[in-house]
């Protein structure tokens, strides 16, 4: 077998990294089931479970009419139901929700482009990047459709939101400083406030379940956008954005970690590593 995609853990304590499946096929954005008993992936327009017990096997899930799944998706924080992104009904990124199961999914965001990022911490509201009007703007919505709330309005391009684990804060990427960086925004509105000021150009905060750190993808300074196939690190924080490292440079970029990646005792997460093309 010629590996295309590597989904790996990486643990806290001990700073290794563990092979937990290997693919031929190009797989994306693990999510960590709130029973840890399983990742949710995405590969060529379809969803994927992963199971971690025992013997390891991948498994589609039934989506419905959804066929055109990005990789912008994730599990409710009582694991019962799952977000996803896709485009088949209406030919761009709309949101829906379905069960975590499988199942046909329910329309939430009827503006769209719409591209799911994060669940509240209580599991009642999302939040997702909007385009409208060629903004990149971040905004929530209550699980069950209704008005969205737009918490930026235009300032660059802002991108990738994720809750804080008390549901405060809302962090994601945004231009508006010149590269991409970190910032966050509180959760009901109000000023942004910066939380990186790096050399890199940063990606997809995913705070911890625990609430102390925040693990984020680092391109280098020159990339514009964050495509995939490139040398790439990924990075840690406080929540602040005190106490910067870097945990280990890999291969990848998109589909690495575009959506919440932390096992649910905050003591690892998930990601993939790719392999060049050949």
């Amino acid at each position: 077998m010629t590996a295309r995609s590597s989904i790996e853990a990486f643990d806290l304590e001990s700073k290794t990294i563990r092979i937990l499946w290997q693919a031929e096929v190009l797989l994306e954005a693990p999510n960590w089931s709130p029973c840890g008993r399983y990742l949710l992936l995405n590969s060529d327009g379809r969803m994927y479970r992963l199971m971690l017990n025992g013997a390891r096997s991948l498994e589609m899930v039934d989506t419905g009419f959804s066929v055109e799944c990005n990789n912008d998706h994730g599990i409710s924080p009582d694991g019962e139901w799952m977000a996803i992104s896709d485009k088949t009904a209406f030919g761009a990124s709309t949101v829906y929700i379905l069960p975590a199961t499988g199942g046909e999914p329910r329309l939430v965001t009827k503006r769209r482009p719409s591209y799911w990022h994060g669940w509240s911490p209580d599991g009642r509201r999302f939040a997702y990047c909007g385009i409208r009007d060629d903004l990149f703007d971040i905004y929530t919505i209550g699980i069950e459709g209704g008005e969205e709330q737009r918490l930026t309005f235009g300032e660059g391009r802002n991108d990738g939101p994720d809750y804080s684990r008390d549901g405060k804060w809302i962090y994601f990427n945004s231009s508006r400083s010149g590269r991409m960086q970190i910032w966050r925004v509180p959760a009901e509105g109000g000023p942004a406030e910066r939380i990186t000021d790096s050399p890199y150009v940063d990606w997809f905060p995913h705070p911890s379940p625990v609430g102390d750190k925040i693990v984020f993808l680092s391109y280098d300074g020159d990339v514009f956008d964050h495509p995939r196939d490139l040398d790439v690190r990924i990075r840690m924080m406080d929540m602040d954005g005190s106490n910067v490292e870097t945990l280990f440079e890999l291969f990848g970029g998109q589909g690495t970690m575009n959506s919440p990646n932390w096992a649910p005792d905050g003591r690892q997460f998930a990601y993939v590593r790719y392999f060049p093309v050949a």
